[in-house]
């Protein structure tokens, strides 16, 4: 495979998880892959590792609640790889508790890591990125289960997901007709760190331990299990393909049958 014909990703918080999953199955597939999260050391670590695998993978630091550096993430990109023809919009936090209890700083933080900056990253790629060059270009965001049934204590999580969701549906619509496909990918509970510590979030408010909230968690799924980042990726990989050329302004679920809409 030649540069020239060659595809280029960039996947946000791509150090762990879902992100790091989706960086790995892309990379394989044969895409020049850039990744970002907030921490230089874990962004080097990633790529250094996934390097030696024989992957082409780059990446930066950059936070997505900044409007300079999601920018200089974008020119990172661009001047490295050339024009993007997949964005994942993976970057994401959790939070929650009592509703009542939430703070005004905890509440805006879930919202910009989680919906405002689904939204700066995918602005800039569209304007700076090469996105709209005229190549089938594929948009993919990682929403949850969540934002479509709602997380009892997970209210601003809930609340921005569901906005990505709806963010997503609008988009696709409005690019439909310059061959960029738009999707959500909404996993259900699946084994990451940040489902860990959501664990531990839920194991202090509940009064009880880790692994009987996981014990709980686990018996809601019609399959027994979490989701492992590999089985939600595979899903995002398939959405880069030819065969999905059609597949947009979509919500998916990857959840063992935990949502059923």
């Amino acid at each position: 495979m030649t540069d020239e014909i060659r595809r280029t990703a960039l996947v946000t918080g791509g150090t762990s998880g879902i992100g790091l999953a989706t960086v790995r199955i892309l990379a394989d597939k044969g895409l020049r892959v850039y990744l970002c999260a907030r921490h230089n050391d874990e962004v080097r670590t990633v790529v250094d590792k996934l390097r030696g695998e024989g992957l082409d993978v780059d990446g930066r630091t950059a936070d997505v609640r900044s409007d300079e550096q999601v920018r200089d993430l974008v020119r990172g990109v661009v001047d490295r790889y050339g024009p993007l023809h997949v964005l994942v919009n993976n970057a994401g936090r959790s939070g929650g508790g009592p509703t009542a209890g939430i703070t005004d700083e905890l509440w805006y933080d879930v919202i910009d890591v989680n919906l405002n900056g689904v939204f700066r990253v995918t602005r800039e790629v569209l304007n700076n990125g090469g996105l709209l060059d005229g190549h089938p270009a594929q948009i993919i965001n990682i929403a949850s289960t969540g934002g479509k049934q709602g997380v009892a204590l997970g209210a601003p999580y809930s609340a921005a997901k569901a906005g990505v969701i709806g963010f997503t549906k609008a988009l696709a619509k409005e690019l439909a007709a310059k061959s960029v496909t738009v999707n959500a990918v909404c996993p259900g509970y699946t084994e990451t760190p940040m489902a860990q510590a959501v664990r531990a979030g839920y194991a202090a408010a509940w009064d009880t331990s880790e692994d009987r909230v996981l014990d709980m968690f686990a018996a809601k799924i019609p399959i027994g299990r979490y989701s492992t980042p590999e089985e939600v990726a595979g899903l995002v990989a398939y959405l880069t393909e030819p065969t999905a050329a059609s597949i947009t302004a979509q919500a998916l679920n990857v959840c063992g049958g935990l949502g059923n809409f």
